[in-house]
């Protein structure tokens, strides 16, 4: 699957660019407990290839991997924000993207082999912040690429 993040925070004349910007806000996907694939908070856009494993429960499709978080049923993904200084990192806000928002059909297909699953969302919130808690649609669109 891949996450596709346009509209950062950071970008020239967005209402907090400078403050992030100075900051050294960063934006990255969560694998496991790390923050991986850092863009910088003033980047044009970021994306993420991730591998996401795939199986039947009885009736219905569960995901796992070390990109997915929580237990079945309520599975989804960390798009973690945080201040970079080197290679150290100081998460301070997250956006979570929950696999049941995802249309059934768009699920079905992509484990099924029959397309990459993208999810594409602005990551500037109302108040020209770095978007966090829960994403859901029409805010993320996902679609069949």
């Amino acid at each position: 699957m891949r996450i596709e993040g346009y509209d950062l925070p950071g970008r020239p004349g967005a209402p907090q660019a400078e403050a992030l910007r100075l900051g050294g806000v960063q934006v990255g996907m969560q694998r496991k407990a790390e923050v991986v694939g850092r863009f910088p908070v003033h980047a044009e856009s970021a994306a993420w290839d991730l591998e996401v494993g795939v199986r039947h429960v009885g009736d219905h499709l569960d995901v796992g991997g070390p990109w997915v978080h929580g237990r079945p049923g309520q599975r989804f993904l960390y798009l973690s924000w945080g201040a970079a200084d080197g290679e150290s990192f100081a998460m301070f806000r997250r956006a979570k993207l929950l696999f049941g928002d995802i249309p059934g059909p768009l699920l079905l297909a992509a484990a099924a082999g029959e397309g990459v699953l993208v999810g594409r969302l602005a990551l500037t919130d109302a108040e020209g912040g770095p978007r966090c808690a829960r994403v859901r649609p029409p805010d993320v669109v996902w679609e069949l690429r």
